[in-house]
């Protein structure tokens, strides 16, 4: 069993209703707490990330992408583009189709 604490972050969750200082708590990879700053029940042994400072959101989705391969690898790749869109919170994409041939 893994077990992640990201503590003092601000949770932005609208589908939940949540928008505040939040603790999480994930036990392999899933969200098996949310607290308010401190009050994590089963946050022993876990490791913790203090996020402070930082805003929390579920996975972003960038519904405007241009990745250009085929056909422009020399301006981006899916490789490249897909990696720059995870590091900037997204966990989805959608990649315009205006390569050549079009991309699917």
């Amino acid at each position: 069993m893994t077990a992640l604490a990201i503590r003092g972050g601000h949770l932005v969750d609208p589908a939940a209703g949540v928008d505040g200082a939040k603790d999480i708590l994930f036990i392999d990879n899933r969200v098996a707490e949310i607290a308010a700053p401190g009050k994590l029940k089963t946050a022993n042994g876990a490791e913790t990330l203090d996020a402070k400072g930082l805003v929390i959101t579920p996975g972003l989705v960038d519904i405007h992408v241009h990745l250009r391969e085929p056909g422009q690898g020399y301006k981006e790749t899916i490789a490249t583009g897909t990696a720059a869109a995870a590091a900037g919170g997204a966990t989805a994409v959608a990649a315009m189709p205006n390569t050549t041939p079009v991309n699917d």
